[in-house]
């Protein structure tokens, strides 16, 4: 549950922003996997989903789901493989679909593991289109994407070629499955996703790895449970960094985006950091004066105001901007 998005819903601030992200192998697996649970509901109506999966199944699934619920954003599941570039591709459809990959599985590999043959293993293959995310978004005329998602089973940086355009110009965060370990033959691996995204000047925030233990042990130890296998990894192109040359302009309303962005994704100390930003720098305009909005979503934090929320000196450095409490 994002921590300032309520309160900046209240009081207008998120009126004035719409925000487009793309989900690049949408299958809904769960709940958790519906992007109105994880926070992005907060800017309906200015939201416009586009999610993508080599199934057609799975996205007529997802679409039918969406009417019957009678969403109020834009949201769509195309039946497309993206990829690096246009051309014919194979795909390794494995025994659970979720697995399925442009890459075959890495089947002696994966059976040292618990649990990992029964779902991964190559069931059948077929041949398919691929395109690009940068073709598709000229094609339908959509010039920025604001968030991007991609979890495609160890192409992830194939997308990640495929939306160079999109990277450069408008991307401002990526949440990415990353393989530490070669689950799929000839895959490219998390260092080179990382190098990828650091030299389109992304910041690595986070990463949050899966384990697995090895199938023939009958222990597994408490410090390390088993090889981190996959993982995702969240960057965000931090507009505040002052140490590299960013290639985009650092605009209000793009800061604002990154805030918000920042607080779906749960870095709210990255988020409270923009919002104080945005506020010391272009507070005259109301538009940009998040001073009443802080104040009142830390104030629902009990420890913070036995401590003296009025003392903090970021609350300090906020008094002037204060139209009422």
């Amino acid at each position: 549950m994002p921590t300032f998005l309520p309160s900046l819903k209240n009081s207008g601030h998120l009126d004035h922003i719409h925000i487009t992200l793309c989900n690049v192998g949408s299958r809904k697996l769960s709940e958790e996997d519906d992007y109105a649970e994880q926070g992005w509901n907060f800017f309906a109506p200015n939201l416009a989903i586009y999610g993508f999966d080599a199934d057609a199944d799975a996205c007529d699934e997802a679409n039918l789901d969406l009417i019957e619920r009678q969403i109020n954003w834009t949201e769509r599941h195309i039946p497309l493989a993206l990829g690096k570039t246009k051309g014919e591709a194979i795909l390794y459809v494995t025994n659970h679909p979720m697995c399925s990959s442009l890459y075959p599985p890495n089947e002696v590999f994966l059976k040292r593991f618990v649990q990992l043959p029964e779902v991964m293993n190559l069931d059948f293959t077929i041949e398919i289109e691929t395109t690009t995310l940068d073709s598709f978004c000229d094609g339908e005329e959509i010039q920025e994407v604001d968030f991007l998602q991609i979890d495609v089973q160890g192409a992830d940086l194939q997308v990640l070629e495929g939306a160079s355009r999109l990277l450069k110009d408008s991307v401002l965060g990526v949440k990415i499955e990353v393989e530490p370990s070669p689950l799929y033959l000839h895959q490219p691996l998390f260092a080179d996703v990382d190098t990828y995204l650091r030299s389109q000047e992304f910041t690595l925030f986070d990463v949050s790895f899966a384990r697995r233990p090895r199938a023939r042990s009958p222990i597994i130890s408490p410090a390390h449970p088993g090889q981190i296998l996959w993982g995702d990894a969240f960057y965000f192109y931090d507009l505040l960094r002052q140490d590299i040359h960013l290639s985009r302009p650092k605009t209000p309303e793009q800061l604002l985006k990154l805030a918000c962005m920042a607080d779906v994704m749960d870095f709210s100390d990255y988020a409270l950091e923009i919002l104080e930003y945005l506020t010391l720098n272009y507070g005259e305009n109301p538009n940009y004066n998040f001073a009443n909005q802080i104040i009142e979503t830390l104030s629902c934090f009990p420890e913070i105001v036995e401590q003296g929320l009025d003392s903090l000196p970021l609350i300090v450095g906020l008094r002037e901007f204060i139209t009422h409490r």
